[in-house]
């Protein structure tokens, strides 16, 4: 089968295309602009471990750009899409909403119209699990109200949603829209809480926890994200429903207080960590938690890693990237 995917030199992108590839069963093409949003070399980086797989392609290009991904996916006609890319970061969309804007609207405009004019079989996107605003009730269920989002980034994705059933319901694609929850793992972007913490532990910095470490977050090893996504891929959503399109988290179900999870990092690291206690965020959930009742009963996803497992994976990684001794 042939995939395109969107966002390949990212971190889920990049694990993504890793495990089609190694399963040699799927012609993969790969599709990213590499932006200066964090550290190009880290995504070339993850491209240089997708270069030896003779299934996988990569070119470099801004889905955000209609005439080059016209020509991309009109050669290359996928039998599935994963739509990954985009403008990522909360925090970051209040600074500079204009790239929001360019990748996750005109941009997925273009994926949308590319798909409309030679539909493949199924075709994925990104969502987030940011979508749940205000009126969000823990567990998040994919049926709770998610107009009021807290985030210019996460009006975004809810505008995903709502575009992707729309060209769903009009011209009769398979769409699914996955609300990633606090993907976490090797390969990470650098502007990502593991990240972010583990680096101001081994060079002494002062970590800032808002609502004084008490905000919940509902962490997902990325290995479990990409099962929860190929699973979903190859099942199209079948006859109902009408239109054909779905929404699913994709998560952990098992939040942790971020107090605690600093904690964790500390004993892996073997440092202690200097932290600061901060009011709030205007732009920031109490709580995260997936409820994965419908995505375990249309595809039986359960994930598998724990936190405990899928940190010692990540603080491996990160101490040999980073070049930080134990």
């Amino acid at each position: 089968m042939k995939v395109l995917v969107t966002g390949a030199a990212g971190f889920i992108g990049h694990h993504v295309c890793r495990r089609l590839a190694e399963t040699q069963r799927a012609e993969v093409l790969g599709v990213d602009n590499l932006n200066d949003y964090y550290p190009v070399a880290l995504k070339r980086a993850r491209l240089a471990l997708l270069a030896p797989y003779e299934t996988f392609r990569f070119v470099q290009a801004d889905f955000a750009d209609a005439t080059a991904f016209d020509g991309i996916y009109n050669h290359f006609r996928p039998d599935y899409v994963i739509h990954l890319g985009a403008q990522a970061g909360v925090r970051y969309s209040l600074q500079n909403p204009a790239a929001y804007v360019h990748s996750n609207l005109v941009g997925f405009a273009n994926v949308l119209e590319a798909v409309r004019r030679h539909p493949p079989r199924h075709t994925l996107f990104a969502s987030s699990s940011s979508v749940y605003g205000t009126g969000a009730r823990v567990p998040f269920r994919e049926d709770d109200i998610t107009h009021q989002p807290l985030s210019f980034y996460a009006a975004t994705k809810q505008a995903n949603e709502v575009m992707g059933y729309s060209y769903s319901r009009l011209y009769g694609l398979n769409l699914t829209g996955l609300r990633f929850f606090t993907v976490y793992g090797p390969w990470g972007r650098p502007d990502m809480t593991p990240v972010m913490f583990a680096r101001a532990i081994c060079a002494g910095e002062t970590i800032k926890l808002y609502n004084e470490g008490r905000y919940l977050r509902d962490f997902t090893y990325v290995d479990d994200v990409v099962d929860g996504l190929l699973k979903v891929l190859l099942y199209p959503p079948a006859e109902p429903p009408v239109p054909p399109f779905r929404l699913f988290n994709l998560g952990h179900n098992r939040p942790i207080e971020m107090r605690l999870f600093v904690e964790m990092l500390e004993s892996m690291l073997g440092k202690k960590a200097a932290v600061e206690l901060l009011p709030p965020q205007p732009t920031e959930m109490v709580e995260t938690c997936a409820d994965l009742t419908k995505i375990h009963a249309a595809v039986g996803y359960a994930p598998r890693v724990p936190l405990e497992e899928g940190l010692r994976r990540f603080v491996a990684w990160f101490r040999e990237y980073y070049q930080f001794p134990a």
